[in-house]
């Protein structure tokens, strides 16, 4: 058994316990398991170790890389003399503090010039969907597997399906990628090398990420740096255990792909079962089958809510039962929610004739199909409007982001609004004046902001008593309940999986997901007496900040083994 295969099954618990767990748009964990940190680091160690000679054992007999060195010298010097290759400049020599480790003996030092050139793609001037033609080759084209073709052959690069190519421009510069007959475009090149040792070089280019990230350029696209690549210095094996180091990377990254594929099925199996578990509780008729359901989850808490995902997910189903009137018991004697409601219109009805309020057109009666389920005695179902004073989208000042200043009246936008409060770390300012134009959307301390575009669309924030004033972009509502005795209420039903389901159902528009302000004011929402919602909110704060606990603790411990997996790659490097 290898050392890196023993590596593997003697830490199995340290590769597989630190998840690097996916966000979703709107900043929670999604439901798919994330990437494991521990077999990252695993692929790594194996990529480091083939290229330092140190993966499989040296032979004696093998013939030394210097030997392979002078025959692709050999080969180069034909190309050259037969006019396929331009004549090089002349080649730095390697100094000593360009080699990062001693070399097994029979390696050699070379640069990778030497070893591979870079021929890069172009953007054609015309490109054609009519069949004829080369296929055009870039990494959109790809990625979106789309078919254009260019006719005009000698003017751009070809690729074959015995070339390799590797990803010049983008986020993912430095990928190799297995060669397709056609044309390349820009932000591909193809990897001229002899074809014996082409498997080590896309080996070291896998290698090289890290490596590649020093060779990037480009703030806003990154491109790969190809002249500071080729003149990067590379430890050469001898061709025989060349080809034992790629036959030992693929059978060791063979395990590792089974590894992530067992540990992927487990989170998987682990969040089926609590997706089904919690929402048994939610299902539950009346409190007492309510009760035996949620013991029965309670006996097995610390095998089942393990994970960041598994503990929002218990968020999620303890909104809902919130909001379901599931979550704290009724008290009869609790003033029913349509004397709530009576306040309200008298409230609205007043500013109204004050001029403060305009008048509202009648809203529609809520039909029976729309109550997705049945309510505790005492609530009652209302449409969004019918609890508001206030709900407008904001607007974007004249000029966009060129009127914003350092300083001066917070401009809120959707970045800056997330269920759990505002986060104005990068908020954006605008000057008095701008916010004094757009007086109808000056945000207050008690609004709620609802986000209405984009990939966060259905985030909520409370916006907090000590905010004094400022403004928000068309992305966000402004939703300010009739009452501040609400507001909290309110919140939960606005986050809870209620209302994003039907933010989900509603929402318009093809490459940007959208929900009118009209739409949004129909939605339909439970509402219990008032001294209820303020036990709900009570018991919610309770249970929130110990689900908030809970996942610090597993944050740590995930921590704690990355540091472990961290540890034990050094320790083998080293």
């Amino acid at each position: 058994m290898s050392q890196v295969q023993q590596l593997l099954t003697e830490h199995l618990d340290i590769w597989t316990a630190a998840e690097t767990e996916k966000k979703s748009g709107r900043g929670r964990v999604s439901g798919s398991a994330g990437k494991v940190y521990g077999i990252q680091k695993l692929r790594e160690l194996i990529l480091e170790l083939a290229v330092r000679g140190k993966l499989v054992p040296q032979d004696p007999n093998d013939e030394p890389a210097s030997e392979l060195l002078k025959r692709i010298q050999a080969e180069k010097s034909k190309l050259i003399a037969d006019g396929k290759l331009k004549k090089e400049k002349k080649i730095a020599q390697i100094a000593d503090d360009e080699k990062h480790f001693e070399l097994p003996k029979g390696w050699e030092w070379v640069r990778n010039c030497e070893l591979f050139q870079l021929r890069k793609g172009r953007i054609p001037k015309t490109l054609n969907e009519d069949g004829l033609g080369l296929p055009y080759l870039d990494i959109d084209a790809l990625d979106r597997n789309i078919m254009r073709r260019y006719s005009e052959e000698l003017t751009c690069p070809k690729s074959t399906d015995k070339d390799i190519l590797v990803v010049c421009d983008g986020s993912r510069s430095g990928l190799v990628l297995d060669g397709k007959n056609g044309i390349i475009g820009s932000t591909l090149s193809i990897i001229d090398t002899p074809i014996y040792i082409q498997n080590y070089i896309k080996l070291i280019f896998k290698q090289g990420f890290e490596i590649f990230n020093t060779s990037m350029k480009g703030a806003a696209i990154p491109h790969l740096d190809t002249q500071k690549l080729l003149q990067n210095p590379t430890a050469l094996p001898p061709l025989p255990e060349q080809q034992r180091i790629v036959a030992k990377v693929d059978e060791l990254m063979a395990l590792c792909d089974q590894l992530e594929q067992q540990h992927s099925n487990a989170v998987e199996a682990h969040e089926k079962l609590v997706e089904h578990l919690l929402g048994t509780l939610t299902q539950a008729k009346n409190a007492q089958e309510f009760n035996s359901k949620w013991q029965r989850i309670y006996a097995h808490f610390d095998t089942l809510f393990t994970t960041e995902a598994s503990i929002d997910a218990l968020k999620q189903t303890l909104l809902q039962l919130a909001v379901m009137g599931k979550l704290v018991p009724q008290d009869p004697d609790d003033e029913p929610a349509s004397e709530l409601l009576k306040r309200i219109q008298v409230e609205k009805a007043k500013l109204i004739a004050d001029g403060k309020l305009k008048r509202e057109k009648p809203l529609a009666p809520i039909a029976k199909d729309e109550q997705p389920y049945q309510l505790p005695e005492g609530w009652s179902w209302l449409r969004l409007n019918e609890l508001l004073t206030k709900i407008g989208a904001g607007s974007t000042p004249l000029g966009g982001k060129q009127v914003y200043v350092k300083e001066g009246v917070p401009f809120l936008r959707s970045q800056n609004v997330w269920d759990e409060g505002l986060k104005l770390d990068d908020v954006a300012f605008i000057k008095l004046d701008t916010h004094q134009k757009m007086s109808g959307t000056h945000v207050y301390s008690g609004d709620l902001l609802f986000n209405i575009t984009g990939a966060s669309i259905g985030r909520c924030a409370i916006v907090p008593e000590s905010f004094v004033t400022g403004n928000v972009s068309q992305h966000v509502t402004i939703i300010r309940p009739a009452s501040n005795q609400i507001l909290r209420f309110m919140h939960l039903v606005l986050i809870s999986k209620h209302v994003q389901q039907t933010v989900m159902d509603v929402q318009v528009g093809v490459s940007r997901e959208g929900l009118s302000i009209g739409k949004l004011g129909q939605f339909v929402v439970p509402v219990p007496p008032l001294a209820e919602q303020h036990r709900i909110v009570a018991k919610v704060d309770e249970l929130m900040s110990l689900c908030d606990k809970l996942k610090t603790c597993i944050q740590q411990a995930s921590q704690q083994q990355q540091k472990l997996a961290d540890a034990l790659v050094a320790q083998v490097l080293a």
